[in-house]
């Protein structure tokens, strides 16, 4: 299995960005998934997950902003991301099981 992770770039506040992980190696449908996130310094953080049945959980700073979804047709899971702010810069990383895809930047200015 192979995670490719996209979409990653420098916003404003207020922006939106919207990121994909296409998997391989497997139907995205069947398996749990999640993004993470590392800032500079900091640990890295469990932003959101969906399970095999398509339940989610949410980082509470960024519940009613970010979804997690499967897009079964391009067999990938993405993170929409609406009004951004300065404290959601980081590297994010799409994760199933115990592989990584890398990560991608994320930056939003003030």
């Amino acid at each position: 299995v192979q995670l490719q992770a996209s979409g990653g770039g420098t916003v404003q506040a207020g922006g939106s960005l919207r990121l994909a992980c296409v998997v391989s190696g497997i139907t995205v449908s069947r398996g749990a998934y999640a993004w993470y996130r590392q800032a500079p310094g900091q640990q890295r953080e469990l932003v959101a997950g969906i399970t095999h049945g398509g339940i989610t959980n949410y980082l509470d700073s960024v519940k009613g902003r970010f979804t997690i979804s499967k897009d079964n047709a391009q067999n990938s899971v993405t993170l929409q991301m609406n009004n951004l702010k300065p404290e959601d810069t980081a590297l994010y990383f799409c994760q199933y099981r115990t592989i990584w895809g890398r990560g991608t930047q994320v930056t939003v200015s003030s």
